[in-house]
């Protein structure tokens, strides 16, 4: 069972963290090229802000976004801002969404994301969390996958496997770690079985395509190429 209490602790922990780390930049570190393509480290927080808001608006039962148009063109507005409306930003966009959190509700209930996806309420502090950490390793500012909480890793392990399970593009895939974990994911895709062998950090950056594979080894046939997320 999900427990969306402990996430949202997870949240206002991994944010405190975001928040601490963008602290230390300048204006001019924001406009330099985040490990997203296309993005400077603005697009990055200004993204995080507007995740923030959009979150917010499914726990209010408002739509996630108005269209993916008002979505991208919030992003490109709000990324050259200097350091301090950013900051500010964050924060405020944060602390509504967690305070929408805080509103007696059926947190069993299904909830609409973007592009129709639908998942239970009690998923939404988890996704926010996922956002938070990712991002912030985007930033190149230090703070990297092997830093993330170990059930973080874990977690959204499990959540990527189980988006790719039965991808017609992925052959049928086992990742293992040293310590015994493991997760099964495609098997939509004609061939043989393929292992995946490396730590959870670099299974996890793997799945979530900000990492090649280099630090993992496959068994069985080659490291399978995943579609974007």
């Amino acid at each position: 069972m999900i427990d969306h209490a402990h996430d949202l602790e997870a949240v206002r922990e991994a944010t405190g963290r975001l928040l601490r780390a963008t602290g230390e930049l300048d204006d001019a570190s924001l406009a330099e090229p985040s490990r997203l393509p296309g993005w400077s480290r603005g697009h990055v927080l200004a993204h995080l802000s507007r995740n923030a808001d959009a979150l917010e608006n499914v726990l209010r039962g408002r739509p996630m976004y108005a269209s993916s148009e008002t979505r991208d063109a919030d992003i490109a507005r709000d990324a050259p801002r200097p350091l301090a409306e950013q900051l500010a930003d964050l924060r405020s966009s944060a602390a509504a969404f967690l305070a929408a959190a805080t509103v007696p509700a059926d947190w069993s209930r299904t909830v609409t994301l973007r592009n129709g996806v639908t998942d239970s309420a009690s998923q939404l502090p988890f996704r926010r969390w996922a956002e938070v950490e990712l991002h912030h390793v985007d930033l190149g500012v230090g703070y990297e996958l092997e830093d993330l909480p170990e059930e973080f890793v874990i977690r959204e392990n499990d959540f990527l496997a189980e988006r790719f399970a039965g991808h017609p593009g992925v052959v049928p895939t086992t990742a293992v770690t040293g310590d015994g974990r493991l997760w099964t994911t495609g098997g939509g895709a004609d061939g043989g079985s393929v292992v995946v062998r490396g730590s959870a950090p670099d299974i996890l950056g793997w799945l979530c395509g900000r990492r090649d594979g280099s630090g993992l080894t496959a068994e069985g046939g080659p490291l399978p190429l995943l579609p974007p997320l």
